[in-house]
């Protein structure tokens, strides 16, 4: 049996060495054309070790996971072996019946059916003589359920859950998915729009998974995940294996120099009012919003201020700035920039009266995915661009080629290229960019670093710390405690639909917002 990692942090001390590895991958690579994002690297996973893998956007993580879930092919040479036996390449089918099983960041769950019916519907439903043997399969998904120490109803509709229960659900779903046994989980980013208390969660039902011996590859950005969570750890940097070691021997610092290459350097607001009357006059105010989730709620925001608003997913933080700005309908209440009323539900006038929104979806909400880089960046702001009703290309590429270079977009010559081809990282990039392009009066940003790797969120950060002291008034909503305490210089907490408590000066700090949050 594994050794579990320490559930009140600290990490594990690394798992019980088995002779028989649950995963050995050995001299895989893969090469698209004349490039190659994966060099050859071995890797072994012991049943009932988690595992993690750590990595910028374009490291070569994606590439990974395709190859074990029969998506790719990787060249010649290379092998993977699966509780001893050879993974043939190329073939989803394959992977699992040799017992590999994934859970995307998509986790691919129908929220109006129930737990038990998601259960069902990818191996089929248990039948007799034409009819579903109801009671044999309540008690097939209260078994796949407790295998996650999950305590719920599979009855239960999927929209009733919790993120981190129908995150679950999933789990729970990919372990017994057509019966066959699990030998390696593999986990995309679990928990990048999940807070605080659901990653908990969702961590004690992993535990659980690999106390029956599953093989866990936990694919996050989360640094401090790999502390809490895994006994082992590896690191992909430009396609190549430059660390795998046991989690007790290596420290923050260190992680950080091999993702990046160098010592990163932090950012933090350097200085911090203790109080916001020391501020211009407010540019963003907002008195009595009412929505379906939001109950009364009155803010302001200040010309080079930055406030943070933190909360639980269901708290109603996550549609605020979504109503602030109009992409979202709101029931009542004013919101102004300056003197100038911005009226509900019209997006449009929301910009004209000078507010940017990035939203926390940039694939689905933030960026249009299959127009180019270009296009993406200045949408947002065209007038610049128009001459006796024509789009001057020149002057619109030349304005993108600048905001590369200020942004540290990679690749830094894929103007014309989709937004689909980048990274996550450089995608969030431009699509900010859109914005603090038009250099707008307020900005809302909503989980500005979500599913980013940590550079990218270290240039993120800077950027809006920039806009801020260009003197935007700036409102950050995010689940990532940790940013919000180096960004904000004042935070509200939200909790069932209202602000519970307000933070300034000195008390912004991780651990008074976690204090103030759970009512210590």
């Amino acid at each position: 049996m594994s050794q579990q990692a320490d559930p009140q942090g600290g990490g594990a001390t690394g798992a019980a060495t088995l002779t028989l590895p649950a995963l050995h991958a050995a001299g895989m690579s893969k090469t698209f054309g004349v490039r190659t994002v994966l060099f050859p690297f071995d890797l072994k996973i012991a049943p009932g070790e988690i595992h993690a893998l750590l990595g910028q956007n374009g490291s070569g993580k994606s590439t990974l996971i395709k190859i074990l879930a029969g998506y790719h092919e990787p060249d010649d040479g290379g092998t993977c072996e699966v509780q001893g036996g050879q993974l043939e390449f190329g073939s989803p089918k394959a992977s699992h019946r040799r017992g590999l099983r994934f859970v995307h960041q998509d986790l691919g769950l129908i929220a109006s059916s129930s737990i038990l019916d998601n259960l069902a519907f990818t191996r089929g439903y248990e039948s007799r003589f034409g009819t579903i043997r109801a009671r044999a399969e309540y008690d097939r998904a209260r078994a796949a359920l407790a295998v996650v120490e999950m305590d719920v109803d599979p009855k239960t509709l999927v929209v009733a859950l919790t993120p981190a229960q129908r995150t679950g659900v999933a789990v729970a779903r990919a372990v017994e998915f057509g019966g066959a046994s699990a030998a390696v989980l593999v986990l995309d980013e679990p928990t990048a729009t999940l807070p605080t208390e659901d990653v908990e969660h969702l961590h004690g039902m992993l535990r659980a998974a690999t106390a029956n011996g599953v093989a866990i590859l936990y694919v996050t950005h989360h640094l401090n995940e790999v502390f809490r969570l895994a006994h082992r750890v590896s690191v992909l940097r430009d396609g190549h294996l430059v660390e795998s070691c046991a989690v007790a021997d290596i420290d923050r610092a260190t992680i950080v120099h091999r993702l990046v290459g160098s010592q990163l350097e932090e950012v933090q607001r350097s200085t911090r009012g203790s109080n916001i009357t020391d501020s211009p006059s407010s540019v963003f105010t907002v008195e009595d919003l009412r929505t379906e989730y939001i109950h009364g709620v009155s803010l302001e925001a200040r010309a080079g201020k930055i406030v943070g608003v933190y909360g639980l997913t269901g708290s109603g933080r996550e549609s605020l700035l979504g109503s602030l700005f109009g992409a979202l309908p709101r029931e009542s209440g004013t919101v102004k920039v300056g003197d100038r009323s911005v009226p509900p539900f019209q997006p449009k006038r929301s910009m004209e009266a000078g507010i940017g929104y990035l939203p926390p979806d940039r694939k689905t909400t933030g960026g249009f995915m299959h127009l180019d880089a270009t296009e993406n960046l200045t949408l947002a702001g065209l007038r610049p661009f128009w001459k006796m009703g024509f789009l001057r290309s020149k002057a619109e590429l030349a304005e993108t080629k600048s905001w590369f270079a200020r942004l540290q977009v990679r690749p830094a010559d894929g103007y014309r290229s989709a937004l689909a081809i980048f990274s996550g990282g450089n995608q969030q990039k431009i699509v900010l960019g859109k914005w603090l392009r038009i250099a707008p009066r307020v900005l809302l940003l909503d989980e500005p670093t979500q599913g980013v790797d940590v550079g990218a969120k270290a240039e993120l950060h800077r950027q809006i710390m920039q806009a801020s002291d260009d003197g935007a008034a700036v409102i950050v909503s995010s689940t990532d405690v940790e940013e919000i305490a180096s960004l904000c210089d004042r935070v509200l907490i939200m909790r069932e639909g209202r602000f519970s408590d307000e933070l300034t000066g000195d008390n912004v700090n991780e651990g008074e917002i976690n204090r103030r949050f759970h009512g210590a």
